[in-house]
């Protein structure tokens, strides 16, 4: 499959779907939300991702985030390593398959809301991959289509192959309100 002529932009958190639907009607951007359509399948998304003649494409599939729950709940002693190590695997293969692609962005909402471990997920873990690539946002800050517009310039993801394995070694902080050893 060719590489797809848009950016892509992946919007995570709880309010994905409302700042997702404020971007209707834009010319420049298609968007969707598939939060609640867990028949489509991520190389359905994938192919209209990347046959989208829109400069922006915007949705709410996390294509790591089978990853992110396995990384969470291993950290937060709920899973097992080999679960995490399974996880990282399938999406390498489905990479490979073209069957998944990292968005160009990840919008992530409300960061300081996240709890705990998933803080660390999306601002540390993510981040340290490419640190420009993942924009915390606050709603209530200017449109999501503001920041469409203001897209810093970053250096394009690694291969996943080569910096996802690396994610079981990154240990999140464990200090902080409500985590263990907070003061």
């Amino acid at each position: 499959m060719e590489a797809p002529g848009s950016t892509t932009l992946v919007v995570v958190g709880d309010e994905a779907g409302a700042a997702i639907g404020s971007l209707a009607g834009l010319a420049n951007v298609e968007s969707a939300t598939f939060a609640e359509m867990t028949e489509a399948t991520d190389a359905e998304v994938v192919t209209w991702s990347a046959t989208s003649n829109a400069p922006f494409v915007v949705h709410d599939r996390d294509p790591l985030g089978h990853v992110a729950s396995a990384w969470v709940e291993f950290y937060d002693e709920r899973s097992t390593l080999g679960v995490l190590q399974l996880e990282i695997e399938q999406v390498i293969d489905a990479v490979a398959r073209h069957e998944l692609r990292v968005p160009d962005y990840y919008v992530v909402l409300e960061p300081e809301s996240l709890r705990g471990t998933w803080m660390h997920w999306w601002l540390g873990v993510v981040a340290a991959a490419s640190p420009n690539r993942v924009l915390p946002w606050e709603p209530g800050d200017a449109p999501l289509a503001g920041l469409i517009r203001r897209l810093p310039t970053a250096r394009a993801w690694p291969d996943v192959d080569r910096w996802l394995p690396g994610v079981v070694k990154a240990v999140p902080d464990r200090f902080g309100p409500g985590l263990p050893g907070a003061a």
